[in-house]
């Protein structure tokens, strides 16, 4: 079977301005601070950012000193990434199954960022990450929380008494949706979409046993938002503080 088309290429340049441009998006005001006090990029280290879009992280972790070595299945980010990186940054266009430009044993961390959920080769893409890492390396995987938030199955909704929850029709089920790439866009010819994967926890803890890596840390990342002020806002913001929105993943190459 062929595999599905999960690329963002089609919306490169969209999605580079929706990330550089924002300095209170959930990348660099929640993803990026945690990354970078959890990876402690520093100089001497190799680290892979697979699945790096245009860079964004990539940089940041240059930026400590280590080495970094960026790869991407779109061209046009990969593109975007060459453009606005120093010429130290080694960037690959190349799926996150088959990293053949990455020789055994070379890397002392990988990072796979709010990107999983779109590969489709779990396994394989855990697997290649095993081949690259050295002995004790560290994979970091960073994901929307596959426990409250699934595709098309969960939702924010209030009770009777004015109480704000967050609402789960499946969890356990593996799922492929379509999903909307280009949400701020009203013109549906102009609209472009990709397909995201739901998979629970332990079908990555197993893909992870798997493939060589004990998982050695997980945590759980809230939003940073704040709603305007309102009868629900104090509500609103409690939950926020409750119900995590990402999950981070640490795993050692044993």
């Amino acid at each position: 079977m062929k595999p599905k088309s999960t690329s963002w290429g089609k919306v490169a340049v969209w999605y580079d301005k929706l990330i550089e441009d924002s300095p209170d998006s959930y990348q660099a005001a929640v993803i990026l601070p945690n990354l970078l006090r959890i990876v402690e990029p520093k100089k001497g280290m190799n680290i892979l950012d697979l699945a790096c879009g245009q860079g964004f992280f990539s940089r940041a972790f240059h930026e400590k000193g280590a080495k970094v070595t960026g790869c991407d299945i779109a061209p046009e980010l990969i593109n975007i990434a060459r453009n606005n990186s120093p010429k130290e940054i080694e960037y690959h266009t190349a799926p996150a199954d088959g990293l053949t430009f990455i020789e055994n044993g070379n890397m002392d961390a990988v990072v796979i960022i709010l990107a999983i959920q779109n590969i489709e080769n779990l396994t394989g893409t855990f697997s290649e990450c095993a081949r690259v890492l050295k002995k004790n390396g560290k994979l970091f995987i960073v994901i929307n929380h596959p426990a409250f938030r699934i595709p098309k199955r969960s939702s924010w909704q209030w009770d009777e008494a004015n109480r704000q929850y967050r609402r789960i029709d499946a969890y356990l089920s593996e799922r492929c949706e379509k999903i909307d790439m280009t949400p701020g866009e009203s013109s549906e010819a102009k609209k472009k979409f990709t397909v995201t994967f739901h998979r629970p926890l332990q079908v990555f803890f197993k893909a992870l046993n798997k493939s060589g890596f004990a998982v050695s840390k997980l945590e759980e990342w809230i939003s940073h938002k704040k709603s305007e002020k309102g009868p629900r806002s104090a509500e609103e913001d409690r939950l926020r503080k409750e119900i995590p929105m990402f999950l981070c993943i640490e795993a050692v190459a044993m």
